[in-house]
């Protein structure tokens, strides 16, 4: 059973305008999908890439004005047609509570694309417990748990981990999807890892 490691941020559009399809992929072909949320901007910087305030205007009115818009409307998603407001806020604990939920064996999947949808849906704050508290209890889980959980060292240490291994990789950018050792940068290329889950790809050398 092919083994997909999914690696992204909590505020990642291009997560959210994924993320059904890949639960539906994994769910189809029986693959065990591993939720590795990360810290961006440090795998970001590793590899290279510029951050989106230090890219040029016009870039960034293709990306906001066209890019996201038109992958919205395929995947049939709703989304705020801007930039969201807080979306330079700390999302550190919203990655956790993803690890939390998925090390207690459940509820990662709805949890994860939960927050990505406030984001951006809703253009809500990551960063804010309250928000947290509602999404948490909307996807079924008990926040008062997840939380004490997200906190722990083990939990806090798993992150720094996912961080660490995406720059090791190098990832270069959210989503990244591994799939048994075969990385696919972006959620365009989930076609390409339905394949991979299927049948792998030939590799340098084999």
């Amino acid at each position: 059973m092919a083994r997909v490691e999914y690696f992204y941020s909590a505020h990642s559009v291009y997560a959210y305008l994924g993320a059904q399809r890949l639960y539906e992929i994994c769910a189809r072909t029986g693959a065990t999908l591993v939720h590795r949320p990360m810290l961006l901007g440090p795998v970001m910087q590793a590899a290279g890439g510029l951050s989106f305030r230090d890219r040029p205007k016009a870039q960034l009115a293709y990306f906001f004005g066209r890019e996201i818009t038109r992958w919205a409307e395929w995947r049939g998603l709703p989304i705020i047609g801007h930039r969201p407001t807080t979306h330079d806020a700390p999302y550190d604990l919203a990655n956790r509570l993803i690890i939390a939920a998925q090390d207690q064996g459940a509820g990662a999947d709805a949890l994860s694309f939960a927050l990505l949808q406030a984001h951006w849906r809703d253009d809500a704050d990551l960063s804010d417990e309250a928000l947290l508290a509602r999404v948490v209890g909307e996807s079924g889980l008990d926040f008062a748990d997840l939380r004490r959980r997200a906190d722990s060292p083990d939990i806090i240490a798993q992150h720094d981990a996912n961080t660490e291994a995406a720059i090791a990789l190098p990832v270069f950018g959210s989503p990244t999807y591994v799939v048994d050792g075969d990385p696919f940068y972006g959620q365009d290329r989930l076609d390409l890892v339905e394949r991979a889950v299927i049948r792998p790809f030939a590799r340098s050398g084999n």
